[in-house]
């Protein structure tokens, strides 16, 4: 079905028919509760929740509604899980939207905190997400997939740095009884190549870290944190996501990233910016199909010719068809900016890489499924 036809047909079900028997069992909708509604219809989060029945021992607590519970919070922004539940406790419509009749249901902190871990060790958001995806833009041809990587502030002490390599010969021709130096190793796009996604993957760094970039006025600024690398699809519908240590540069995630988005969505552009100038990129990005269009980065002793390239192009209003299909680059910074403003990745309250995760795809969850709807509207 295409994707237009899809999101109409979910939108008439929810504003025709879900919207008026909500109103009149548990009483009139604020827009909140219409945005909570429209986000747990089409996650339908629960299904993907594990449930086990007839077991010894105390019953756990209904993991089903937590899931719904933190979707919520993703889309409210709360940044604490206790404020999650001073609101549950508050709003006796939202209690009643993630499953619970009665304050005394609502689970505690800790018991929250537990089922965070569990659905952070199945990265339950991310398989809504990617199932969300393959499912929206199964017959959707996908013009541009913008890629670019946004820095994750973290509250947990950075890992310590490698042992400093052993110290380097002096320069100079080596003596006839010297041992002849060991080969370079390769770099991490070379070795890319011969290796499968799931490689690529686990040979990324994933502990917290110290990261440095420079900003959009030239200074340089560090923060102790990740690094979350997302494709952004037309639409400004985020359609892959992963999260790295801060010191990673984004070139390195960018082909495990390609091929992860490659198995879930058909596009023909992949726009990047000059930090992915690098000729295994643009061989990765030919292999899957698609034309890459990377932003290129000066090279020593031709900035100054670059730059009176682009003078000269302004001066006479000349802009060539690649160069104005990457301003559709833009799409990844208006996802980054949302996602930090209005779903939380700029109050990560949790410690390491699969609760810290977990944490950001509830937020990339929500974003999606309410870029998704604008389309209908």
């Amino acid at each position: 079905m295409p994707l237009r036809k899809l999101l109409s047909s979910t939108w008439h079900h929810i504003q025709g028919s879900l919207f008026p028997q909500l109103a009149e069992e548990v009483g009139p909708l604020t827009d909140q509760h219409k945005r909570i509604i429209m986000v747990l219809d089409v996650a339908h989060i629960e299904a993907f929740v594990a449930v086990w029945s007839g077991l010894p021992g105390r019953p756990p607590a209904d993991r089903q509604a937590v899931a719904r519970a933190f979707v919520a919070k993703a889309v409210l922004g709360l940044p604490h899980t206790n404020q999650l539940i001073d609101r549950l406790i508050a709003d006796k419509t939202l209690r009643r939207l993630c499953g619970w009749e009665t304050r005394g249901q609502i689970p505690s902190e800790s018991t929250f905190s537990r089922a965070f871990a569990e659905f952070a060790a199945s990265a339950l958001p991310a398989r809504v997400h990617e199932a969300l995806i393959k499912t929206t833009h199964a017959e959707r041809l996908v013009g541009h997939i913008a890629r670019d990587s946004t820095a994750i502030d973290a509250r947990e002490r950075p890992a310590p740095k490698p042992a400093p390599a052993a110290p380097q010969r002096k320069r100079g021709r080596r003596r006839k009884d010297e041992a002849p130096p060991p080969p370079k190793e390769p770099r991490r796009l070379e070795r890319q190549g011969a290796m499968t996604l799931a490689e690529m993957l686990a040979d990324l760094p994933r502990q917290c870290d110290v990261g440095a970039k420079c900003n959009a006025k030239g200074y340089l600024t560090t923060w102790i944190g990740y690094k979350l690398h997302i494709d952004t699809a037309d639409g400004d519908i985020p359609v892959a996501c992963l999260l790295t240590s801060a010191s990673l540069h984004d070139s390195q995630a960018a082909i495990p990233l390609a091929q992860i988005t490659a198995q879930r969505v058909t596009n023909l552009y992949d726009l990047m910016d000059s930090a992915y100038d690098a000729p295994e990129i643009y061989a990765a990005s030919q292999a899957l199909g698609h034309v890459p269009i990377i932003d290129p980065k000066p090279r020593r002793g031709t900035k100054a010719e670059c730059a009176a390239e682009a003078r000269a192009k302004r001066r006479a209003n000349y802009q060539l068809a690649e160069e104005r299909r990457y301003d559709e680059r833009t799409s990844s910074e208006r996802v980054n900016g949302s996602l930090k403003d209005n779903y939380g990745a700029n109050d990560v309250r949790v410690r390491g890489h699969d609760k810290v995760f977990c944490h950001l795809m509830f937020g990339v969850l929500a974003l999606t499924i309410e870029q998704l709807m604008r389309f209908v509207t």
